[in-house]
């Protein structure tokens, strides 16, 4: 951070000095700040129907082998998307 030394310094330029600061405070902080997207979550059936095309047993055999990692709220299981795109892993050659 600058420092700032005032000698006879007239009002109006003071308040010049203070809104140049604030605005490029502002544009650094525009630029480091990534605002943090929301987790989502997918059901089972989604999982095994639109993102494995596979049957629901599958899901819960990836699940019982811990490839899949499982959530539960109010009795209803629930996965992380970005968890099960993940878990898939590209096969070597």
């Amino acid at each position: 951070m600058e420092t700032v030394q005032f000698i006879s310094t007239s009002p109006s330029a003071l308040v010049n000095l203070i809104n140049e600061a604030v605005k490029c405070q502002l544009d650094n902080l525009k630029k480091e700040f990534q605002p943090k997207e929301p987790t989502k979550y997918v059901t089972r059936q989604y999982v095994a129907d639109e993102m494995l095309h596979c049957d629901l047993s599958t899901v819960h055999n990836l699940t019982v082998k811990g490839i899949l990692i499982k959530y539960a709220i109010g009795g209803r299981v629930l996965y992380i998307r970005d968890e099960v795109e993940n878990a898939i892993v590209q096969l070597k050659k």
